[in-house]
């Protein structure tokens, strides 16, 4: 994929009106931010620009509203705490386009924060509609679209890449440049050995990053619900585990293509039910009592997995190792986490889950990057071109510039 140019590209930003897209779908509950992650990793990029002197418009979704707007799934509470973290006024607009929208940015000076309402009130928004996305662009009086929602990027809605011909210069914020340059690394040139952890409860998932990363990894370990279809394919016995009988056939071929690549798990926690109080036992990946189901990956296992990952030079996660969300399967996923802090590799997470357990481990400052897109990086890893980055300038001198 092409270097896109970025923020840094711009010229004289001190007055020029710029349409952000962010992603600032954050949790919510009662009509508050449970937990604002989203938020403060556009700030980098957002104070880049409102120091230069930028106008700056602002458009998000959050959630996914059915029935046109509603008060529970408004951004006011999120230009409230954007405000908070940016120590600047952040105004709130009644709607996305229209009338108010026009009145407010024609009242805008340099230094300007204004946050559009959320676009998917607006059904056009995700049918990508070609007029909803002129007047996204025509109502705001914006002349730069500036992308910096890794997380929405694969989809082509009106805000995340419909807008993109009707402004005269497209480009990457900050923390979109660092997504691309660190997961591009993991699909081009990456160094080695480089080690990729594929997790997660489905094979099917996954297909597309197992078999686009199978060529490039020295090791690709796998674990999590996923290994079991592995195991079926082997002709073990997986009793209750989650086994995707109709992937069965894929993941013997997946097996074979990655011949002394692919690692399986040697042991496993199993359990008697899908309870955090079960009944549990650790045994060897070819042993399981009738009637119960794999849910973590087990001691030896989280051993050789270390082992693999302390010697890498580049490791790539993405999906948790078990059900770490119960205390009793927890380990696993942790121990890997661990390993990858602990390791001197690059290393990258990617995927909501992974990010959470990474999180709940309280690593995340321990880890190279760590992706804001579960979908979009899953989609990046598989090979697919993400519509949100393709609408943007190609760099013509990506070594010349550092974008």
């Amino acid at each position: 994929m092409a270097a896109k140019q970025t923020i840094r590209h711009l010229q004289g930003v001190k007055g020029m009106r710029i349409f952000v897209r962010v992603d600032f779908n954050v949790p919510m509950e009662g009509g508050a931010i449970t937990e604002d992650t989203r938020i403060r990793a556009a700030l980098p990029t957002l104070s880049f620009l409102h120091e230069a002197g930028a106008e700056l418009v602002l458009a998000s979704h959050l959630g996914r509203p059915k029935k046109g707007p509603t008060k529970a799934l408004s951004l006011a509470p999120i230009a409230e705490r954007l405000a908070e973290l940016m120590k600047c006024e952040v105004e709130l607009a009644a709607d996305s386009i229209g009338p108010d929208v026009k009145a407010l940015t024609s009242a805008m000076k340099a230094g300007s924060v204004l946050l559009l309402e959320n676009v998917r009130f607006h059904p056009e928004e995700e049918a990508n509609d070609p007029a909803f996305a002129r007047s996204l662009i025509a109502d705001t009086g914006a002349t730069v679209f500036v992308n910096d929602a890794f997380g929405t990027a694969h989809r082509a809605h009106a805000s995340t890449a419909g807008v993109a011909p009707f402004v005269k210069q497209r480009v990457a914020g900050l923390l979109m440049e660092k997504e691309i340059r660190y997961l591009g690394m993991a699909l081009a040139s990456p160094p080695q050995p480089y080690v990729a952890i594929i997790g997660g409860a489905k094979v099917s998932d996954k297909i597309a990053v197992i078999e686009n990363l199978l060529p490039r990894v020295d090791s690709l370990l796998i674990g999590g619900g996923m290994a079991y279809t592995f195991f079926k394919a082997m002709g073990y016995e997986t009793a209750k585990s989650l086994v995707e009988e109709d992937k069965v056939p894929l993941a013997a071929k997946l097996l074979d293509a990655g011949m002394g690549k692919i690692l399986l798990p040697f042991d496993h926690v199993t359990a008697s039910a899908f309870k955090a109080d079960a009944e549990t036992k650790t045994s060897k990946v070819t042993e399981i009592k009738d009637g119960w189901m794999g849910l973590d990956i087990g001691p030896k296992t989280v051993e050789v997995f270390g082992s693999v990952i302390r010697k890498a030079a580049l490791v790539l996660w993405n999906g948790p190792m078990g059900v770490f969300e119960m205390k009793p399967y927890a380990a696993g996923t942790f121990a890997v986490a661990k390993a990858m802090a602990d390791s001197k590799a690059t290393t990258i997470v990617g995927g909501g889950d992974s990010v959470a357990a990474i999180s709940a481990a309280g690593l995340l400052d321990k880890i190279t990057h760590v992706s804001t897109g579960g979908g979009a990086s899953l989609e990046f890893l598989g090979g697919d071109a993400l519509p949100g980055v393709t609408c943007l300038d190609d760099d013509p001198a990506p070594a010349a510039t550092g974008g």
